[in-house]
């Protein structure tokens, strides 16, 4: 199959990354590059779809990762894993030898091994340049379930399920198979949470937010939902507002360098020292100041907050309030640095995942959370316009109207930034406005 053939069938799949940001796969798929890499490392703690669906459906996802690497031009693919998902990886050595070209790669257990420029690294030794992505180093990265969706829409079916964690404090840890819209309160009465006054996170407990579970649903990006005590440390860490955090790090930083040393990016070589940013912005936001500026830089993984920072500052919180303040000035980031060297200590500041587990307080939730391969169905679906990045689809139908499951109910341009939009069940449209109802 050709470049251009294969954009246009996961174009009009709706295909995104099935995780983080969402950015459009056919965009991501125009770029010509050596090496392609499945990301399967799920670094975030308590996440399990990718290493469940590769062990459950390799054979479909090594066809996927082998037709993108001969569109996209590359001499070889990686699939990306932790050495300690045994069932994936045996399933996948039984089967490469049947995919030539395409290797397993082990990368270590730490986080955030899944972040796409250490992923870059750890599997082939080149380093993103600051400001950049992958491709500009001739690497492109897939994660393992949005794979899976691009297969099947070389088949013709579009993205309607998405397969997400649902963990934490709750009695039954499960991996569901859902239709996208799925109203996320129904998820949770299936796995009966334990505790009576909860918070829900939407992602991984390290970069994943608080939701309103009476009002969220499952979209293409949702990965997992944690459920956590009302009071449990990590989840009063989440819910303290943006502004009190903002004002925590600038009062109290006591400049040690721990957030700084334990930056994933900065250990990269890359020109970011959170704690330089704490001190600078007293001094007011401007786009004098390069390590102001070096708030574009960070990738939010929460390493500074969460587990360096022994005040509990988020130097995080002040980096992503540089980044909206300086973009509304109209700041745009000019990328400096391509020759990267990476700090000679960078594998001896490297976070263990059990060790962050532990620190987070999340070990009693460390359970097994079995895939279930049938798909859930529910007698209403919710289904946003835009879900990842880029922009809302426009709506083809009206109230009234009656849909079949997998049918395109929203539409943008092959060159726009944003995914088509299909029906998740067969049923009748009830609502169109920023989101799409349907009911069955």
């Amino acid at each position: 199959m050709t470049g251009p053939e294969l954009v246009a069938k996961v174009w009009e799949g709706g295909v995104v990354g099935a995780g983080g940001a969402g950015f459009p796969t056919h965009l991501k798929l125009k770029a010509r590059v050596e090496i392609v890499v499945a990301n399967g490392a799920e670094c975030e703690p308590l996440l399990q779809v990718d290493r469940q669906l590769l062990a459950a459906e390799a054979g479909v996802i090594l066809q996927a990762l082998k037709a993108v690497k001969e569109a996209v031009g590359a001499v070889r693919a990686y699939v990306a894993l932790k050495a300690k998902y045994l069932e994936a990886a045996e399933t996948i050595k039984r089967l490469l030898p049947s995919y030539p070209g395409l290797e397993l790669k082990f990368v270590p257990d730490v986080y955030p091994v899944g972040d796409e420029q250490v992923l870059v690294f750890e599997t082939t030794g080149r380093l993103v340049p600051e400001g950049g992505i992958p491709p500009q180093v001739g690497v492109l990265v897939l994660n393992i379930e949005t794979l899976f969706n691009i297969y099947n829409a070389l088949t013709g079916w579009p993205v309607v399920d998405k397969y997400v964690t649902v963990t934490g404090a709750v009695a039954r840890p499960l991996t569901l198979k859902v239709p996208i819209g799925t109203p996320v309160a129904e998820l949770l009465a299936l796995v009966n949470p334990t505790a009576q006054d909860f918070i829900v996170l939407d992602g991984g407990p390290m970069m994943g937010k608080p939701i309103l579970p009476t009002q969220a649903v499952v979209t293409k990006t949702t990965k997992g939902l944690i459920v956590l005590p009302s009071q449990h440390p990590l989840a009063r860490r989440k819910q303290l507002s943006a502004r009190v955090a903002l004002k925590r790090a600038l009062a109290a930083c006591c400049q040690c360098r721990e957030c700084t040393e334990f930056c994933p990016r900065y250990l990269l070589g890359q020109a970011i020292e959170p704690h330089k940013t704490l001190r600078s912005v007293t001094y007011g936001v401007s786009s004098d100041s390069s390590s102001i500026l070096s708030a574009f830089l960070c990738s939010e993984c929460g390493l500074c907050d969460l587990f360096a920072c022994t005040l509990e500052l988020s130097p995080r919180q002040v980096n992503i309030a540089l980044k909206a303040e300086l973009k509304r000035q109209g700041y745009r980031p000019q990328p400096k640095n391509r020759f990267l060297k990476v700090r000679p200590w960078r594998k001896h500041r490297q976070v263990p995942a059990s060790r962050l587990l532990a620190r987070l307080g999340l070990l009693p939730y460390e359970r097994p959370a079995p895939l279930s391969l049938e798909l859930y169905q529910p007698r209403q679906v919710i289904l946003p316009l835009q879900q990842g990045a880029g922009r809302p689809v426009q709506p083809l139908v009206r109230p009234g109207d009656k849909v079949a499951r997998g049918e395109v109910i929203g539409r943008l341009a092959e060159n726009e930034m944003g995914a088509n939009l299909h029906a998740s069940i067969a049923g009748t449209v009830v609502h169109v406005g920023d989101t799409i109802v349907i009911r069955a």
